[in-house]
């Protein structure tokens, strides 16, 4: 994957009257017409604060020695923190990261850098989620949230090994432990790629610079999750270990099970290019192919998980703040069964997990 490659790499002209320009038109007009602000309100501000206090508070209580007094409550702690990462991720940077959050550089700043001190480099990762994967979802070798490495077939278009017929039972574990890789390993790869594909350029630095911010961000990442516990909770060394091992894999199982049964289901076409490299379909409408919400009743989770239940709304409108998607799901879901174009809504959590294991043991069987 190279800037040039994403260059040749074409999508299929919206056409008039089409989809993508109807959807536009009466999402505007939804703000418009009920002067209602895209970005964040009161509610926003509230979840910031609770998302912030769910990592923090038990922080505090761990570092403090407070937390020592059971170890049942000491690993109930971490597994809280484990809870914040996933909650902070999804329903705060990921918002200020794409520009939702505020029209103040300065708070989506603050708030999109708040990654770095989870343990991820925001930099990396507007790269890899506002660049890659919004543009091109699903399309296997540009879409890196489908790339899992060799262990993982989350593709038709992917090489398959026999191992992969086991994927739908060993893959949770792999979810799991995707952060501990992500904050220790990922970042630092990452970085040289992008260097070298001349997608580092986007976000306006150099090569030195990213890892200096990078270095700086891990070493304070591991100091004050590892190495201060360590110090100060009145717990040993093995304790706090397992600790941030098991903050690690809660956060990864949960971030994974919010993304991964958002595409990697059997109703999206994985569609590539043709030889020509151009799309079968324009970008809107590949979204759609490509893309389901689920859960839209479940107003807990939705609040939990940043409104990512309606990834759909989210791919079209990314610099729309999320607590407005239940609204816009009933506007987008109406437009696009007039313009014939699908619109996958799983009912249930439940149902959108068993399908996705479904679809990861149909990826690993051979064809």
């Amino acid at each position: 994957m190279s800037a040039s490659k994403l260059s040749i790499v074409k999508f299929a002209p919206k056409g008039a009257e089409s989809f993508h320009d109807a959807v536009k038109r009466e999402v505007e007009a939804y703000f418009s017409t009920g002067n209602i602000s895209k970005l964040y309100n009161s509610k926003m501000v509230w979840k910031t604060v609770a998302m912030l206090c769910m990592y923090f508070v038990p922080y505090a209580l761990i570092v403090s020695g407070l937390a020592s007094f059971s170890s049942i409550f000491f690993y109930a702690m971490w597994v809280v923190m484990g809870m914040g990462i996933a909650g902070i991720g999804s329903s705060v940077m990921h918002d200020s990261n794409h520009g939702a959050y505020s029209n103040n550089k300065t708070v989506n700043t603050i708030l999109g850098g708040v990654l770095n001190i989870l343990g991820g480099y925001d930099r990396n990762w507007r790269i890899q989620h506002n660049i890659l994967h919004h543009t091109y979802t699903n399309v296997d070798g540009l879409d890196e949230d489908i790339d899992a490495g060799i262990l993982l077939r989350m593709s038709p278009n992917a090489r398959r090994i026999g191992l992969h017929k086991y994927q739908h039972l060993y893959a949770w574990f792999l979810y799991g432990i995707m952060n501990i890789y992500w904050v220790t390993v990922k970042d630092y790869k990452a970085i040289f790629k992008y260097h070298k594909n001349g997608l580092l350029k986007k976000e306006k630095i150099s090569l030195t610079r990213a890892l200096l911010e990078l270095s700086a961000y891990k070493v304070l990442y591991f100091g004050y999750t590892f190495v201060l516990p360590g110090l100060f909770s009145g717990m040993t060394w093995g304790q706090v270990t397992l600790g941030f091992i098991i903050m690690q894999m809660v956060a990864g199982l949960l971030l994974a099970c919010i993304f991964q049964l958002a595409h990697v289901m059997d109703t999206s076409d994985y569609s590539k290019p043709k030889d020509d490299k151009k799309m079968e379909h324009s970008w809107a409408v590949h979204q759609l192919y490509n893309t389901a919400n689920f859960a839209p009743n479940n107003k807990l989770l939705s609040w939990y998980i940043g409104g990512l239940n309606y990834q759909i709304e989210h791919h079209l409108f990314p610099h729309i703040c999320h607590v407005h998607y239940p609204n816009l799901s009933k506007i987008v879901s109406r437009v696009a069964k007039e313009h014939n174009v699908p619109y996958n809504v799983q009912p249930t959590f439940r149902k959108a997990l068993r399908t996705h294991a479904l679809m990861l043991k149909h990826l690993g069987q051979a064809a």
